[in-house]
């Protein structure tokens, strides 16, 4: 039960997180010449084709949303109780976005259930640490600004694999 309400406050930063990204990468953008003229806002981009293999997997998922994760996909520990449906979305949101990588970082391609790749456990281990990070020390940490403060993968990473370690 308490590994459960870890990952649904991470998975609520993720999501929040996400939110916030996504509307930053969506928002129209106004430039300004150096002769302080108002420059006509570009088009909105089209957003890239979705890779066939990110298309098969939503279609494995198909109908089956809500379901829990471990239903739809094979070796799933870390997510077990999460709606499927949400498993992409963090995956892409949360790990790509946050390490700045690619499916590839952790799974092989046509078996996503290989533990080969040993960045697959390390991103469970690190998802276990950032769950007892908001839920027991954030918490207990007196004075914060925020209500609900969190930290997810991008806090430390950046888009990034290896995290900032200074400030440099």
């Amino acid at each position: 039960m308490k590994r459960k309400l870890i990952a649904m406050g991470v998975l609520g930063s993720i999501l929040l997180l996400g939110a916030v990204n996504w509307s930053a990468c969506t928002a129209r953008k106004t430039a300004t010449s150096s002769t302080g003229e108002v420059a006509p806002e570009k088009p909105a981009e089209v957003p890239p084709a979705v890779p066939a293999f990110i298309a098969e997997i939503q279609e494995k998922v198909k109908g089956k949303e809500n379901l829990p994760a471990e239903e739809v996909f094979e070796n799933i520990e870390i997510l077990k109780g999460m709606p499927a449906g949400k498993v992409l979305p963090i995956m892409r949101m949360g790990f790509s976005k946050g390490l700045g990588v690619k499916c590839s970082h952790c799974h092989e391609f046509g078996d996503w259930a290989s533990e080969s790749k040993p960045a697959k456990q390390v991103a469970r281990d690190m998802w276990v640490m950032t769950g007892k990070i908001n839920q027991e020390l954030l918490a207990k940490i007196p004075n914060l600004e925020s209500e609900n403060p969190a930290v997810n993968c991008t806090t430390c990473h950046r888009g990034e694999v290896k995290p900032a370690l200074s400030m440099e």
